[in-house]
Parts: structure tokens; C-alpha cells; sequence
């Protein structure tokens, strides 16, 4: 087989300025494209407290129906640190525990939500586990659905937790339920007003959602996301004394320097080949975000095989995309049959 290679120049929008924060461990992402604009140690593995509740959120979104009724049991007289103080007997939506969970950062609400999905707690952590290595976080280890580290103790890293965000963000109940800033619940026996924890959603116009969390043994930790123009960003932070300040002053470096790019439109893709006179088509779009003086080094590479007989819908080539020679996206080309063209026109071309 041999290779038809058509190369070709996109040119495409570092103001690089001096960043830093007071996080021992700090990553800004974009949360489309994972491609990350700033990191700190971003691999460092460290105590994360609650913001492993982002976790327990998204097990709990994807493995039960959140209309459950569900009943608080005995094992939340024993939870300590940040609650929403429900009481044994009381009976909640699986839902509303959610938001308790994600706004209120509540430990007895993580017990009662673990014990329902997974049986037990033990059943509920294996599967935070596999959901880890299914999304790569390669040095994440759970040991607990809520944080507390006294006991077990839940290990990440900013980059994990990055990744985790970007997938928890695919889930639109839980950017629902991250972006809220106020709850009202009752059960019959009490009404509970939660208001997020999350300070970011008040102080910064551009967030979207987010989780704090905090031991003595963690530090303070943080994540939040936040969106502007086509823009969409991520920003962890672990063992932080200035967390707010620091995801704000994060943000406006991504969102003053960076822009994002549609580099390969599928509804408008097309490479004037002499070989295919069917049509040939990508399934995804592709943008990046990109620094203005980056638009010169990115480049796009078409390579289309002279296959003979193809089927509708073969693949016949790809597309790569690569930033300072670094390779950044690939993508399959597709021929799509010309159901038109007549048999006499088919045979030339295959001998042409």
C-alpha cells in the first residue's frame, strides 16, 4: 500500500508571563483537550481530604438512579468534620445526598450514599478505585468515600484530580449539582438550606463548580472550573494557605493568554486529492487552546492511502496535528460512497 502525503500549513493563534502560587501542588487545564497551561509538582501524591467527594459523586451518578429513597442509618453518629447533620431514620432522595455531599462537603452524607450504592463502604471504594484507572489517574488510591484521613487516608495528585474533573464534567448531573449555590431539602422530619461551600462561585463571575476540602493533615485543597468565551478550564490546588486567590489568579493567566482554535471542522473538512472522488470525512472536530504566538508552529498533516477497493465508510488515511513537531491530535480519515457514480466512472477510477 502505498501513501498519498499532503501537507498541509495551518497557521493559527506565549505571552509567557511568570506564575506562581502558594499550593505545594497546583494545575491549570483545559478541560476540553487536557492540554495543561500551567503546572506545580502536578505529579507530586498527596493527602486530598474532601475533594475526593468528586469522586463518590461521579461512582454514584453512573451506577444508581438518583431517585432512590434512601434511609440515613446508625453509621453517621460516628462522622465527624463537615455534615449535613441528617439524622438515623430520616429518608432522603439519593439526589438530594448528592448535593449535600458536593455543597455542603457532608462525611455522614458519603457514608450514607457509599453504603446504598455499593452495599458497603469497602464495595463502594473498590469501585472508586477501578473508575480512577479507567479515567488514568495513576496515582490516585482511595481508601474511604469522604476524605478524613485520620484512619485511611485518600492519596491523588493535581494532575489526577485534573483528569477526574475533566471527566466529572461530562456528567451533567454533576456540573448541575457543582455549579449550585443553594439547595433547600426536607424530609418530613427537618428542611435543610445548604449553600456551597465553594467561595469561588460568589468571588469569580466565570465559575462553573467546583469542590473544596481541608484536613489539618491535607492542608486546604481546591477545585474548581470555570468558563469564558469558548474557553473551558480547571484549576487544582492541594496543601494551598491562598486557594481562592490563586484559582482566580490562575484563571485570568489562561483566559488572557490562551484562546481556543478550531483547527479541524468535520462539517466543513475536505483535501483535494486526485486519488478519491468520493468524498472523504472525519468524525470529530478538534479545537486546542492556543497562545497567539503559537499560530506559526502548528502544523496539519493529511496522509490519504491509495486504496483500491474500498467500502463505504473504509478507512483510507489520517490526520495529524502537531505543535512545535510534538504531536497533539490524530484522526482518521473515512471515505463516504458516492452512491451516484456510476459503475464505468468507479472502474476508471480504480485504474486511473
Amino acid at each position: 500500500m502505498k501513501k498519498l502525503l499532503l501537507f498541509l500549513l495551518l497557521i493559527i493563534p506565549i505571552n509567557v508571563h511568570a506564575i506562581y502560587t502558594n499550593a505545594t501542588s497546583s494545575i491549570l487545564m483545559d478541560m476540553d483537550s487536557g492540554r495543561i497551561l500551567y503546572q506545580n509538582n502536578k505529579d507530586e501524591q498527596r493527602l486530598v481530604a474532601s475533594i475526593s467527594k468528586i469522586m463518590t459523586a461521579v461512582v454514584t451518578i453512573e451506577n444508581s438512579n438518583l431517585d432512590d429513597d434512601v434511609k440515613v442509618g446508625n453509621k453517621v453518629l460516628n462522622m465527624y468534620g463537615s455534615s449535613i447533620y441528617v439524622q438515623p431514620g430520616e429518608v432522603l432522595k439519593l439526589r438530594d445526598l448528592i448535593y449535600g455531599l458536593l455543597l455542603r462537603s457532608g462525611n455522614d452524607a458519603a457514608v450514607v450514599i457509599a453504603k446504598h450504592v455499593g452495599g458497603t463502604e469497602e464495595k463502594f471504594v473498590e469501585l472508586m478505585n477501578k473508575k480512577a484507572k479507567a479515567i488514568g489517574m495513576k496515582n490516585t488510591i482511595y481508601k474511604n468515600p469522604h476524605g478524613l484521613d485520620e484512619e485511611t487516608k485518600n492519596y491523588s495528585t493535581a494532575y489526577d484530580m485534573a483528569l477526574l474533573t475533566k471527566y466529572a464534567n461530562t456528567l451533567n448531573e454533576y456540573k448541575k449539582i457543582s455549579s449550585t449555590k443553594r439547595w433547600i431539602v426536607s424530609t418530613g422530619k427537618k428542611t435543610y438550606d445548604w449553600y456551597n461551600r465553594n467561595k469561588l462561585l460568589y468571588k469569580y463571575k466565570y465559575t462553573t463548580g467546583g469542590k473544596t476540602g481541608y484536613t489539618p493533615k491535607a492542608g486546604k485543597t481546591l477545585v474548581t472550573t470555570a468558563a469564558k468565551d469558548n474557553l473551558t478550564l480547571g484549576v487544582v490546588t492541594l496543601n494551598d494557605s491562598d486557594e481562592y486567590i490563586d484559582h482566580e489568579k490562575l484563571y485570568e493567566y489562561g483566559f488572557n493568554n490562551y484562546k481556543k482554535y478550531l483547527i479541524i471542522d468535520k462539517d466543513s473538512f475536505n483535501i483535494d486529492n486526485s486519488f478519491y472522488k468520493d468524498k472523504v470525512y472525519v468524525k470529530e472536530s478538534f479545537s486546542y487552546p492556543l497562545t497567539e504566538k503559537e499560530k506559526e508552529y502548528v502544523k496539519v498533516l493529511a496522509k490519504i492511502y491509495k486504496v483500491k477497493k474500498y467500502k463505504n465508510n473504509d478507512e483510507v488515511g489520517e490526520i495529524i496535528v502537531t505543535l512545535k513537531d510534538e504531536e497533539i491530535y490524530k484522526e482518521k480519515i473515512y471515505v463516504s460512497i458516492n452512491k451516484k457514480m456510476s459503475i464505468i466512472e468507479r472502474i476508471k477510477n480504480i485504474f486511473k
